[in-house]
């Protein structure tokens, strides 16, 4: 990249920064917000460079903070989704276990859970009982064990076979 651009190398958590005070903002998705080095433009055309030490889950709310000075909003896109729902909480539970098990990246709400689309694990829910409707939202998941979505630094995802079987039903 020979044009310098204004970095961004710091996130201000949701909360801890006021929101109407951004210069600019930026909406992305849930991929595009797991970044750690990425050239991006925001809803005004200010084009700037995020430049994190390493990279994380940026969330609706986080403000980044340009070198210069100035914060960019960040806010979640809504998009293609579905929303799995069952008729008590402990199905609701049980069909959470399932994608855990499958280490699918799952939103979890108190009476619901939120994945992308796919169509083998919405048969394998459908299969389980569950009420599935698709949705167009925000996608933030929960970070993972193997720190696939979430702030731990330099973990990778790593399959530890210790003798259990993924696929094993009771």
């Amino acid at each position: 990249m020979s044009e310098a651009l204004p970095r961004a190398t710091q996130v201000l958590p949701a909360g801890g920064w006021v929101e109407r005070t951004a210069r600019h903002v930026v909406t992305l998705d849930f991929d595009d917000r797991f970044r750690r080095r990425k050239r991006y433009v925001a809803e005004d055309g200010f084009a700037f460079l995020l430049d994190l030490e390493d990279a994380m889950a940026l969330r609706q709310g986080d403000g980044l903070l340009l070198e210069e000075g100035g914060v960019i909003l960040v806010r979640a896109a809504p998009e293609p989704l579905v929303e799995v729902r069952a008729e008590n909480s402990g199905r609701l539970m049980r069909l959470a276990w399932h994608l855990g098990n499958r280490h699918l990246p799952t939103e979890i709400q108190p009476d619901r859970l939120l994945i992308r689309d796919d169509h083998v694990i919405v048969a394998m829910l459908r299969g389980l009982g569950a009420e599935l409707r698709k949705v167009e939202e925000p996608f933030n998941p929960e970070g993972g064990a193997y720190g696939e979505h979430n702030r731990q630094p330099g973990h990778h995802h790593h399959h530890h076979h210790d003798g259990h079987d993924h696929d094993h039903h009771h």
